[in-house]
């Protein structure tokens, strides 16, 4: 629990950092380019078997947890990639983290900073609590009548989520300062759309290995090929 606070304690900085420290601010996306991410994992995927003892007319009998997903070509799922030196927008719906199957969908959920509407698909009982440094502790039962939650995260930083009801359930939620970023599928692919013109850093991050950081340029109605492995 201890490496686990401290990675999210270092992320909280990281983001925070690039948040308030006088980044450039860009005048609107029109025009923008697009940012190609392919990330890849030269290492054994990370799978978990777990048995299920609780709710398991809805969980199953059995969970497979892809803590390092790996799929074709070595392509790495679940991983964030953002453009770190730059401003923009906050997005104007609130994100969906969904509980469903007794897994978090999305696994990793990317989010400006604003609502976060907590979904309860299953039809049992379920317990949400974060673990983060800058943003307010939740930790609220949501029981099978209440399908909806609606909290608020308003700092940029690493958010780790549970289920205290069933232990397996863990997924991420980062806070980003700007809406330049995307996850990656079970290819490894993700594309960060509508970038404004110019040289960037962008930042590639996955719960489980180390983060790496590439300059591109972007130019306005292209796209541009960036390729990341990442490692333990």
């Amino acid at each position: 629990m201890r490496k686990v606070a401290g990675v999210v304690g270092a992320a909280a900085l990281t983001l925070a950092a690039a948040a308030w420290v006088g980044l450039p601010v860009r005048a609107g996306a029109q025009g923008g380019g697009t940012i190609e991410v392919e990330v890849r994992y030269n290492g054994a995927p990370v799978i978990e078997d777990i048995k299920v003892n609780k709710d398991v007319e809805v969980c199953g009998k059995e969970k497979r947890i892809d803590k390092i997903g790996v799929g074709p070509n070595k392509g790495l799922a679940d991983t964030l990639a953002w453009v770190t030196d730059t401003k923009g927008p906050a997005t104007s719906k609130p994100v969906t983290l969904d509980q469903k199957g007794c897994e978090f969908h999305p696994r990793v959920l990317p989010m400006t900073p604003g609502e976060i509407d907590i979904l309860n698909s299953d039809g049992v009982l379920h317990n949400i609590h974060t673990f983060s440094s800058l943003n307010p502790t939740i930790n609220k039962a949501q029981p099978k009548f209440k399908k909806v939650m609606k909290e608020k995260l308003e700092k940029p930083e690493i958010v780790r989520v549970q289920c205290d009801v069933h232990s397996w359930m863990q997924g991420w939620i980062v806070v980003v300062p700007n809406p330049f970023f995307g996850v990656t599928d079970g290819r490894g692919v993700t594309k960060i759309e509508n970038v404004p013109p110019g040289k960037h850093q962008i930042e590639v991050w996955h719960p489980l290995l180390a983060k790496q950081t590439k300059e591109v340029e972007v130019k306005a109605g292209q796209a541009v090929k960036v390729a990341v492995e990442l490692k333990k």
